[in-house]
């Protein structure tokens, strides 16, 4: 593999240019150079239509005309795959064979590992769940199983915890119940089996017991009948077994006490 790698090319498109048509945007490459047919290795492909400046050429440097020229003319990824321009190593490495892309799980660029992370076979991926970047250890996350995702359950970074946590086998999703982070909380009580779920009425984020409360059995639901938070309530009203519903028509939110007559009236 090449040692250059780049993150961030010279003359990069702006913002106003990322609302521009692709087409109309000048041809350069990745070091703000302008691009000519004639200094291309490929320009004996141009009659066959598989690449056209401007529009699919894997010298720019915008990815959707790199990807439209390896989307042509998947054969010619290999080449790429140690392209020192780090969008063209990313996009090889998706259309290149899987065969020829391990190396590349040492990339230094992120999204050129995430795409190794994406689609190398699992026994080879199963080490990439440290890998430094919280993009990776998420692409993981979404592909590993069972206990292969016990690391990930204590990632120092939430984003990777809620990866981890839509894949957990449900018994083990118990760990997770007192996450510091809230967006995690809740993924782990629309999981939860309905004993430990159950222990979570009382989390102290009423976002997190609004999903407590639409998730647990309504004859459960009588430990959230009081809660502090009307949101919840309201789930509460909504759901709750008509067997417990009498107080909630005395709640002195009148839509929540509206629903709870409503539907003791029907039961």
């Amino acid at each position: 593999m090449s040692a250059f790698s780049s993150g961030s090319t010279a003359g990069e498109p702006g913002f106003a240019e990322g609302f521009a048509s692709d087409f109309a945007v000048e041809a350069l490459d990745w070091q703000g150079r302008p691009l000519r047919c004639q200094d291309c290795p490929h320009e004996d492909i141009k009659a066959e239509g598989r690449c056209d400046l401007g529009k699919a050429c894997v010298l720019d440097r915008r990815r959707k005309r790199i990807d439209r020229f390896f989307a042509n003319n998947a054969a010619l990824a290999a080449r790429y795959l140690d392209h020192p321009y780090f969008e063209v190593r990313a996009l090889a490495a998706r259309h290149a064979s899987v065969f020829l892309i391990t190396p590349l799980k040492d990339d230094p660029e992120p999204d050129v590992r995430m795409v190794c992370a994406e689609r190398l076979p699992i026994a080879r991926v199963r080490d990439m769940r440290f890998d430094p970047e919280p993009r990776v250890r998420i692409a993981v996350a979404r592909r590993l199983e069972g206990s292969d995702l016990v690391a990930l359950m204590s990632d120092v970074d939430y984003s990777v915890r809620m990866a981890a946590a839509r894949r957990t086998p449900a018994d083990a999703l118990v760990y997770l119940m007192h996450d510091p982070e809230v967006d995690v909380r809740r993924i782990i009580a629309a999981r939860l089996p309905q004993v430990p779920l159950a222990r979570m009425a009382d989390d102290p984020d009423p976002l997190v017991r609004v999903v407590v409360a639409e998730h647990l059995d309504p004859e459960r639901l009588v430990a959230l009948r009081g809660d502090p938070d009307m949101r919840v309530r309201f789930v509460v009203a909504e759901r709750i077994s008509p067997a417990f519903l009498a107080p909630l028509t005395h709640d002195d939110v009148p839509p929540i006490a509206e629903v709870a007559r409503e539907r003791l009236a029907a039961s």
